[in-house]
């Protein structure tokens, strides 16, 4: 076995929770729960098949209240009713001491009334988003606001008796969090809006909540984490200076660890082309001891070591981990020849990948997207890199 940094363990010092390896499996939308929220059998046999080997795993997103479901098939954590299924999804994913991490989020306007089943969707704003298909938001109440702020710490109890190590908050690819953190989506002219600490506001709140529920109710360590989308191209949008100043306030708050959501971990500057350090490094400088998890076509043993040896405290491998389930334990029995960079289609059954996740990648895949990626050529690293967002980025 080769000696990666990146297999041995990491203890969270505010919490004293040591995971055994810093390989992260990050959310990645399946659409594969009951229509109601509810875990399905074929999505527990996912998690449990593709467990085992990362030191954290973190679900696909769990909406906190109805209004913030975003897709059919979506995770609910928005009522004491779904505890059970959660728990036999944290129980799934408990695999040789793997830590089960619940996504909690609202979508915002990145939903639509067929999806809510007639309710109009929300957001900070009355703003569309800019995609395709998109539709006006409600603008939400001071009153709802803070009802939704509850409803994150209540999703957090929920995953504190359902047995999961920790939640991470969605504040990334466009979602809830996010749209009141952008200028693009957040034209309010109240507290919660307005400049950039003003828009600071609900997401630090939520942050402020989660950690006041984890005190009351966590009866061992919990793990609170926190993902952020560093910029957007809208115009108005997030900046990367703006971000460095999310992340500044971030730091002060009770947070375990910061997750950057990009599909490169070292990414540049969507905006300005003058910058010339990735943003991962300069997160992480501004967010120092905080731990960073970097994620974004990250295939190899060797592209995961180096995410680890420029500073970055984990590597998540999405992808790559749909691909092969038994990636660690493949490097750790130094057979890493074995390890597959393929997907073949009479193999999804095998991966776990089924039902409704494997007609995600087959609709990607006639979209004259690949589905397979020599990671051996930069042309064909990248390949896979673009399929759906909304999968493989917690959802967008």
């Amino acid at each position: 076995m080769a000696d990666y940094k990146f297999l041995k363990p990491y203890t969270f010092e505010k919490k004293g929770i040591t995971v055994k390896n810093r390989i992260v499996i990050p959310p990645m939308t399946e659409e594969m729960s009951f229509s109601n929220g509810e875990v399905t059998s074929d999505e527990l046999r996912y998690y449990h098949m593709h467990s085992g080997g990362a030191g954290i795993f973190v679900t696909a997103v769990a909406n906190v209240n109805a209004l913030g479901k975003g897709f059919e098939g979506e995770l609910s954590a928005e009522d004491d009713k779904f505890i059970p299924s959660l728990r036999k999804l944290a129980s799934a994913m408990h695999v040789n001491g793997t830590k089960a991490i619940l996504q909690i989020f609202s979508a915002g306007r990145m939903s639509s009334t067929a999806i809510l089943r007639g309710q109009q969707p929300v957001s900070a704003s009355a703003v569309k988003a800019t995609r395709d298909n998109s539709e006006v938001p409600r603008e939400l109440t001071e009153e709802e606001i803070e009802q939704t702020i509850k409803d994150f710490g209540q999703a957090t109890r929920r995953a504190i008796e359902a047995g999961f190590d920790g939640v991470e908050i969605h504040g990334a690819n466009t979602y809830l969090i996010q749209q009141f953190f952008s200028p693009h989506s957040n034209r309010r002219t109240d507290k919660w809006g307005g400049s950039v600490e003003k828009r600071m506001t609900f997401p630090l709140a939520v942050v402020d909540e989660v950690e006041s529920i984890i005190e009351k109710y966590a009866d061992r360590p919990f793990l609170m984490g926190y993902r952020i989308s560093p910029e957007e191209i809208e115009d108005p949008g997030i900046r990367f200076e703006d971000t460095l100043e999310l992340v500044d306030a971030l730091k002060e708050k009770p947070l375990d660890y910061l997750h950057v959501s990009m599909g490169d971990v070292w990414r540049k500057s969507l905006n300005d082309k003058s910058v010339t350090t990735p943003l991962n490094l300069t997160i992480k400088k501004h967010i120092g001891d905080l731990p960073l998890i970097g994620v974004g076509d990250i295939q190899t043993p060797a592209d995961a070591e180096k995410v680890v040896d420029e500073g970055l405290d984990f590597a998540a491998i999405g992808r790559e981990s749909l691909r092969e389930p038994h990636w660690v334990q493949k490097v750790i029995a130094g057979d890493e020849d074995a390890i597959r960079y393929t997907i073949a289609p009479a193999d999804h059954e095998e991966l776990g990948l089924y039902g409704t996740f494997w007609d995600f990648l087959i609709t990607a895949f006639h979209s004259g997207l690949q589905l397979s990626s020599e990671p051996h050529t930069e042309e064909n690293r990248k390949e896979f890199s673009g399929i759906l967002d909304h999968i493989f980025g917690g959802g967008k």
